[in-house]
Formats: structure tokens, sequence, C-alpha cells
């Protein structure tokens, strides 16, 4: 299940699951949460809109820490 979320009505601090950045308040932004009925809230995400539309062409990235190497 996908719903959008206006700006006005985001009022927290979320992490993209697509780019791994903050979504400020006051960012419009897209929640998704799978519909089988076996999860609950703390299966939702919040994504990026562009991220969220770009979903299938990223390749699962690693997530560094702010100490690594950027390169090598």
């Amino acid at each position: 299940m996908v719903r959008s979320i206006f700006g006005g009505a985001a009022a927290k601090t979320y992490r993209c699951p697509g780019c791994v950045q903050e979504i400020r308040p006051g960012v419009a932004h897209v929640v998704a949460w799978p519909i089988d009925g076996r999860g609950d809230e703390s299966d939702r995400r919040h994504w990026h809109t562009g991220c969220w539309k770009a979903r299938d062409r990223r390749i699962p990235g690693v997530e560094r820490s702010r100490n690594a190497p950027r390169y090598g």
C-alpha cells in the first residue's frame, strides 16, 4: 500500500530507505507498507517521492559510515 504525504502533513523526520538521507518535516514524501495483513505500523517506510519512483532501477547499496573511505 502506498500513500502520498503532503508537505504540510509531514511533521517528523524520517530516514528514506532509498537514499538513506533524512526526510525533513514539511517535505512531501511517500509512505509504503505491505498489505499482506501480517505487518503493523512498524513496517511502514517513508520514502522521498523520487526515490520511490526509482526503486526498481536502484541496486542494493552498501551503507558506509561517515569515517569510511569514499573510494577504494
